[in-house]
């Protein structure tokens, strides 16, 4: 049984929150506060029940060593600003604050230095644990993007404080559980990406589990070349045919069909607005690279998504983040909206990027759920254990 906010009592309590923060940021200000904003109800809910939140969050990839630029300084103002007024006091180091806590008035929330600035955050040092328990009387875990990660505040804390998932983490792994754990068939997935050997473990899962699984990106190019189509210049792992190969395999074994691209966008560069032509899947000229899906693809993918009642998504259908290539992940995504917001699909997006792309063809909201999570999503996704909600359990 996952243990909530509900089984801890945080009146007149310092609460530890290992929260994600880890936000994009440019010239020091943030470009996208969305787990900021969904971190938020947890501290806030800790805030009006009397106790205090001690918010932590990794930042960056500072190796171990403090790094200015990596500061969560920078995000104390947004955390502010999400939290409705509460004051947000920083603290650079444990002792700044053990002393601040010491002083600090109700209603006030305390931010501690990034995580990672410490080695014993990531090698799950048991004494880096114990300073960290040290600020905290209980402990929540709001963090499932991290749960995947067995780390010191992540599973180290939890075998020192009383503890429990907090509201995001509690409504991410509700909201998996609930749609895809035993889902509605006729099951649907898309899955894009550069590397079929970075997912391969979920197109193993994946096949076990769904009807139609639709390949996109890199990994469909690898698949067509492992068939001795020409994808030209684009994305591919011609060292991974082995791989392509088992995934084609199992699919037949398990009844699994795999939808490739017929006709796709093809450019000799990959910058914003630069020339490209469509053309046949068996018609990619040598100099030229794939970028998006052509028409008879997406008519083909909207046509298996009438038939479907559940649909995981992980990936954009091309290079969505480039100007002029993003036409299939645009209109797949609104198709989706379309029938999820009349209740005929349900539907279930993870990763940063194919969040980004839904919000950008402005149909994020209208999904059934958008897990802010990567590789705690695609994990979860494979069957695997996740230690930070396995630290959580009664």
């Amino acid at each position: 049984m996952l243990r909530t906010l509900d089984d801890l009592q945080i009146k007149e309590r310092r609460v530890l929150v290992r929260a994600d923060l880890n936000v994009p940021i440019k010239d020091g200000k943030v470009t996208d506060s969305q787990r900021i904003r969904a971190a938020a109800p947890t501290i806030r809910e800790i805030v009006e029940r009397g106790g205090t939140p001690v918010v932590m969050s990794h930042f960056g990839k500072p190796k171990g060593e403090r790094d200015p630029s990596l500061s969560l300084r920078q995000v104390a103002d947004e955390l502010a600003a999400a939290l409705d007024g509460i004051d947000v006091v920083f603290a650079e180091n444990y002792d700044q604050a053990h002393a601040l806590l010491d002083d600090l008035e109700p209603g006030k929330a305390v931010l501690i230095e990034n995580l990672r600035f410490h080695s014993g955050e990531k090698d799950d040092d048991e004494d880096f644990a114990k300073v960290l328990a040290g600020l905290g009387d209980e402990y929540v875990d709001d963090a499932f993007s991290a749960a995947h990660r067995a780390h010191a505040s992540i599973v180290g804390v939890p075998k020192l404080l009383p503890c429990a998932a907090g509201r995001l983490m509690e409504r991410e792994i509700r909201s998996l559980e609930e749609h895809l754990a035993d889902a509605q068939r006729p099951f649907a997935a898309i899955v894009g990406g550069a590397k079929i050997s970075s997912k391969f473990g979920l197109l193993r899962s994946l096949i076990r589990r769904v009807d139609t699984l639709v390949l996109a990106g890199g990994m469909a190019n690898t698949l067509l070349a492992m068939e001795g189509k020409s994808v030209g210049k684009s994305i591919r792992e011609d060292d991974a045919h082995d791989e392509a190969r088992e995934i084609s395999e199992a699919a037949r074994e398990h009844g699994c069909e795999i939808v490739l691209p017929s006709d796709v966008v093809v450019a000799r560069e990959m910058q914003a607005d630069a020339p490209s032509e469509t053309v046949s899947i068996d018609a990619v000229p040598d100099d030229a690279m794939i970028l998006d899906l052509g028409p008879d693809s997406i008519a083909r993918i909207r046509e298996i998504l009438k038939g479907a009642r559940t649909l995981v998504w992980n990936g954009p259908l091309g290079a969505a983040e480039v100007s002029g290539f993003e036409r299939a992940t645009h209109e797949v995504a609104k198709h989706v909206a379309e029938r999820t917001r009349d209740e005929s699909l349900i539907s279930v997006a993870g990763g940063g990027e194919t969040g980004a792309a839904l919000a950008e063809a402005g149909v994020r909201d209208d999904f059934t759920y958008v897990s802010l999570a990567g590789g705690a999503f695609l994990e979860w996704l494979e069957g695997k254990e996740l230690p930070g909600v396995e630290a959580l359990r009664a």
